[in-house]
């Protein structure tokens, strides 16, 4: 009787380990399409950030040598930007981020070959050629949005070459976990890639891919450090000794931020409509596009080369020197240069253009109420966060995007106040975001194509 006992108690041991063995593999294998994805979407931001930095340092050293050559460059880049989006690669145009978001939702078994329109290698090399021209033609277009479609279109490539045989993996948690390692990678911000995964993109419970998300941002955010070194996408501008009060000031800046944000979406849709409808031919486009790039280009030569670019360079001088107030006019600029290169048709993004808006927004109030060094650099921080939240309706992904950029810890309550009262305020011009309406309208021409 005991033998047969010690029999029996082998033989389940064996089936336990067989069944650990087994799972572990599985998990796995789950696991490693995930890790290949990471790896090569930190190698892709990295090299695209580098690019695009290219890009800007060309249309600054043009514009170095000789300002009037604007007018010649604008017109060239806008149109040309346009062109190789419209023959190429029609979905590759704009953020990016619709798309991931109009992805995930094709992301079903009646649906999921449509994606390949919105996530491939094609979308990969035109998003970034058409960002790139476009930005050396003077386009306030930043590659934050662009690297995330981009992160999308690996890990969908790296899920499609899978064998038959592989352990399936969902098509959904892999574009969602693709797109949150896309802006760790893009902004250094781990964290703010989780969020964004979580508030934006998922509908499915977390716990079913957590682990893969968490892995996926850490090793993109590893590759892209191993490759360009670590670094904080802005800096440690000075915020200490700043007492509370500084919260008045905030929700006045983000009360301002998320309405003008939300009124500037609600702009760029009115004008993509309008070009939908009256735009039918493509040298009527082509005029269009050379008439915006000549406003743009007279506004750089006559008033501010400021309405140029990403914006980057607003944000760092702001936070990091003693020039923190800009000129009344400057938020008007930096919401006029993405209202016109985001509609134009080409690729860019719009996360950094809309950083620098809030940037100057808070820079204007701050100097109109006199505060301090330090509180002047909180309140540009707020604004940031606010109208990023009037873009995006996104108040969570925008604050710790923010928080992660500068590494200000201390003032997590401070942003998060200001990317609430944005979501709020925001509501009164539009009830919908920007991504969501252009989300939208991906899918109805993609099925409707059907």
């Amino acid at each position: 009787m005991l033998k047969i006992f010690f029999i029996i108690r082998k033989g389940l041991k064996k089936s336990f380990d067989n069944i650990r063995n087994e799972q572990l593999k599985n998990n796995l294998m789950q696991a490693i399409p995930f890790w290949i994805g990471s790896v090569v979407t930190g190698f892709f931001a990295v090299m695209y950030a580098r690019i695009f930095a290219w890009g800007e340092h060309l249309l600054n050293f043009i514009m170095n040598w000789h300002a009037w050559m604007i007018f010649i460059i604008a017109p060239i880049g806008f149109v040309l930007s346009w062109w190789l989006v419209k023959e190429f690669a029609p979905n590759a145009k704009g953020s990016g981020i619709p798309q991931v978001m109009a992805a995930v939702e094709l992301a079903n078994p009646k649906e999921h070959t449509k994606i390949r329109s919105l996530l491939s290698l094609k979308i990969i090399v035109f998003k970034i050629l058409s960002s790139v021209i476009l930005v050396i033609g003077g386009g306030a277009v930043g590659r934050e949005g662009p690297t995330i479609q981009i992160a999308g279109s690996v890990f969908r490539k790296v899920n499609e070459y899978l064998p038959h045989w592989w352990p399936k993996i969902s098509k959904k948690n892999m574009i969602m976990t693709g797109a949150a390692a896309g802006l760790a990678a893009a902004f250094n911000t781990p964290l703010g890639g989780i969020v964004f995964a979580v508030e934006e993109l998922s509908k499915t419970h977390i716990n079913y891919f957590k682990t893969a998300l968490f892995t996926a941002v850490i090793i993109a955010g590893l590759t892209a450090q191993t490759l360009a070194g670590s670094y904080l996408y802005l800096g440690y501008p000075k915020t200490n000794d700043v007492s509370l009060m500084v919260m008045f000031p905030i929700i006045l800046v983000a009360g301002t931020a998320g309405i003008l944000a939300s009124q500037l979406a609600v702009m760029m849709l009115k004008m993509t409509d309008w070009k939908k409808r009256k735009l039918k031919t493509d040298q009527a486009n082509i005029v269009f596009l050379v008439l915006c790039a000549l406003f743009i280009a007279s506004i750089a030569y006559f008033i501010n080369r400021e309405i140029l670019g990403s914006g980057k360079e607003i944000m760092e001088r702001v936070l990091f020197t003693k020039d923190k107030h800009e000129e009344w006019y400057v938020p008007v600029l930096r919401m006029l240069g993405p209202a016109l290169s985001f509609t134009s048709g080409g690729a860019g993004g719009i996360f950094a253009p809309a950083l620098t808006a809030g940037a100057s927004i808070g820079s204007v109030i701050s100097g109109a109420i006199h505060l301090s060094a330090n509180e002047t650099n909180v309140v540009i921080l707020a604004g940031m966060v606010a109208f990023l939240t009037g873009i995006t309706r996104a108040p969570f992904t925008s604050a710790i995007i923010v928080l992660e950029m500068t590494d200000r810890h201390s003032l997590i309550f401070h942003l998060m106040l200001a990317g609430m009262v944005s979501s709020i305020v925001s509501i009164l011009v539009s009830r919908h975001s920007l991504y969501d309406v252009i989300k939208v309208n991906f899918l109805t021409e993609i099925r409707e194509k059907e």
